[in-house]
């Protein structure tokens, strides 16, 4: 398998003048630890994760180092940390040496990435363009599909869809009715009115979580912003 085959294609990105507390409101709002940064062009140009949030003024979080060790520090170490705490643009505090696979890079390749970087996720690019993100929770979700080869692709769809319908249940940010997804050959088919776009991205990535799912067929429409 690919990253083709488990990446999610559907990704809320970032632009590098986008405000930090915007960028922390998705985040929280979409349940996800990462945003891609993507200039005017397309291109990618960093990524902003919890890691680049944690120490932050707002919250006393900032790096306090004792005067003696301050004063052995390098002037570009204390700028850049003062940076992460203070910055107010994604583009000041967003990691850019971002590892990143194509789409043709093996489900083997990007665990050993995982293990050998210490990362959670990877973007995947074509040309340089984002086209999708691997995480690990994929890996999972690819090793489950996996792990029951002769399952009944009939029981396979009752099962996601169960699933899915249970964990939408325990969300109180929306109330998509059940009627509205249907489950075909592992493809989850949401359609339908929904509240707003923040909730139909939200139902897209709450579906692609679910193990087993090959891809989410968005079909909704945002009523209102």
């Amino acid at each position: 398998m690919q990253a083709s085959d488990v990446m999610v294609r559907d990704v809320i990105t970032v632009g590098p003048e986008t405000e930090v507390d915007e960028a922390v409101k998705l985040l929280a709002e979409n349940d996800i630890s990462a945003l891609p940064v993507i200039g005017e062009d397309g291109v990618l140009l960093g990524i902003v994760s919890e890691a680049d949030l944690i120490r932050r003024a707002e919250i006393g979080t900032e790096k306090h180092r004792p005067w003696w060790l301050e004063s052995m520090t390098a002037a570009s170490t204390l700028a850049a940390d003062f940076t992460k705490s203070h910055g107010k643009k994604v583009g000041e505090i967003m990691t850019a040496d971002v590892v990143s696979v194509s789409e043709d890079a093996s489900l083997g390749e990007i665990a050993a990435l995982f293990e050998r970087k210490r990362i959670k996720r990877v973007p995947v690019l074509r040309g340089g363009q984002l086209v999708g993100i691997v995480s690990r929770s994929n890996l999972i979700q690819a090793l489950a599909s996996r792990m029951h080869p002769g399952e009944d692709p009939a029981a396979t769809d009752r099962r996601i869809r169960l699933e899915l319908l249970a964990q939408m249940k325990e969300q109180d940010w929306t109330d998509f009715g059940d009627r509205n997804v249907i489950v075909h050959e592992g493809v989850v088919h949401l359609w339908g009115l929904v509240g707003n776009e923040k909730e139909r991205t939200a139902l897209i990535a709450l579906a692609e979580s679910v193990p087993g799912v090959v891809r989410v067929a968005d079909e909704m429409i945002a009523a209102y912003e």
